[in-house]
């Protein structure tokens, strides 16, 4: 009779056990719920390998006032798992990727965009080169005062080109007109430069400006797909066959989008989030990231990609006929070369992070334009008063890195070790 109750006993603790369990799989509630999300908002301190006398014990990651906000938002988000007498192995729910740097060089793709460019101008009789464009997103910003450093790169791109064309236009009015008046263009009057102006604003069709706009966009995904860097999609296929239930999606401030590169990424990719989709969000951001009395929020883009990737996953989940009752809740992990805002953004919303800091020859520039570095690109239209914050938020997540690779290679095994808390 002892044996019998025992026995009962036991399986009913396990059962309770299993339900609690698969309770917690993928079960994320909307944002700002209270219930289990995909990530634990805390970061692991380095520990040996679980086993069955020991505990993962997490502790919050450090706050600062110029860096990035991490606490009470955040916890809000994502909870941690209850604790149980094991740690078990944790099973990927959700990896997400930044794009430029991380998956390709962005310096020969902007170079390639840059080219058709060019060319599309001079199909319709304009001489502008691509430093023209830059230089003229530098003017808007600044001219747009605290304004301009929340616009998107697609807003300042296609003002820039539509400004260029405007004074591309004028300066030739200006001379048609000096050489009727057989004068030279600083003699002509005020009035007449000012008709002049007002002419060659309204010379200038929004249609073109879009045209030229998109074929440069278009180039830019094109490039990226001859340029992916060699390893990345054989470290995809890796990740999808030792992780099939994954949700794989892009976050990124532009608008590349691998979902439109379908000779390479599409394949692998569930979805992807801009910046660029949410203008609110990214203006509230930029406004207290030039605010040194200010936290600059970075949680908004990646709340949006954990709900994404959530609503993915259980389309996915009812889609299966068999469950495993015993998985570890999901984790979730990002990728990316920007210590500001790949690493401390989504380390901020409960994420794992990859820090890709790859070898010379993979030619990334985010690590390049700071001290003691400070190579700009040319194409970089960011205020110095930006870098600056920048730097900062970068030595604040030095200390939100859970893995940094060198090689893409390496990525596969660097989510192993990060599920297995090595």
């Amino acid at each position: 009779m002892r044996i019998l109750l025992v026995t009962a006993l036991v399986g009913t603790l396990s059962i309770r056990h299993h339900v609690e369990a698969f309770s917690l799989q993928m079960n994320a509630k909307p944002i700002g719920s209270s219930s289990v999300g995909i990530p634990p908002p805390f970061r692991a301190v380095a520990s040996p390998p679980p086993s069955t006398s020991s505990l993962l014990r997490f502790q919050p990651p450090p706050k600062s006032v110029i860096s990035l906000r991490l606490a009470s938002t955040a916890t809000d988000v994502l909870q941690t798992s209850p604790t149980t007498s094991e740690t078990k192995q944790g099973t990927l729910g959700l990896l997400t990727f930044d794009l430029d740097d991380t998956l390709y060089p962005i310096d020969p793709v902007l170079n390639d965009a840059n080219n058709v460019f060019v060319q599309k101008m001079a199909e319709y009789g304009y001489s502008i080169n691509p430093q023209d464009i830059v230089e003229a997103g530098k003017r808007i910003r600044e001219s747009a005062g605290k304004n301009g450093v929340a616009m998107s790169h697609t807003e300042v791109r296609l003002e820039a080109i539509r400004s260029e064309m405007e004074r591309n236009m004028l300066e030739k009015k200006l001379a048609e007109c000096a050489e009727d008046w057989a004068t030279e263009v600083k003699d002509l009057t005020a009035p007449l430069k000012a008709s002049a102006k007002k002419w060659a604003k309204s010379a200038v069709s929004e249609t073109v400006v879009e045209s030229i706009y998109s074929a440069w966009e278009r180039e830019r995904h094109h490039s990226a797909e001859r340029h992916l860097y060699p390893e990345i999609i054989t470290a995809l296929q890796k990740i999808r066959e030792e992780h099939p239930d994954v949700v794989i999606g892009a976050v990124t401030d532009g608008k590349a989008n691998p979902m439109l590169m379908v000779f390479s990424l599409a394949p692998y990719f569930d979805f992807c989030m801009s910046w660029e989709d949410d203008a609110a969000g990214r203006t509230e951001f930029y406004k207290e990231l030039g605010n040194v009395d200010g936290n600059a929020d970075l949680q908004w883009i990646y709340k949006a990609a954990i709900e994404k990737g959530k609503e993915i996953a259980d389309a996915k989940k009812e889609l299966k006929k068999d469950i495993d009752m015993d998985d570890a809740p999901p984790v979730w992990i990002h990728v990316g070369d920007d210590l500001a805002y790949d690493v401390g953004g989504s380390a901020s919303c409960g994420a794992k992070t990859i820090l890709l800091d790859l070898d010379d020859e993979y030619h990334q520039t985010a690590k390049l334009r700071f001290p003691p570095y400070n190579n700009i690109p040319a194409w970089n239209t960011a205020s110095n008063d930006e870098i600056a914050h920048r730097k900062a938020m970068n030595d604040e997540a030095e200390s939100m890195v859970d893995k940094r690779v060198s090689r893409l290679s390496m990525l596969p095994d660097a989510i192993a070790e990060i599920l297995n808390n090595e």
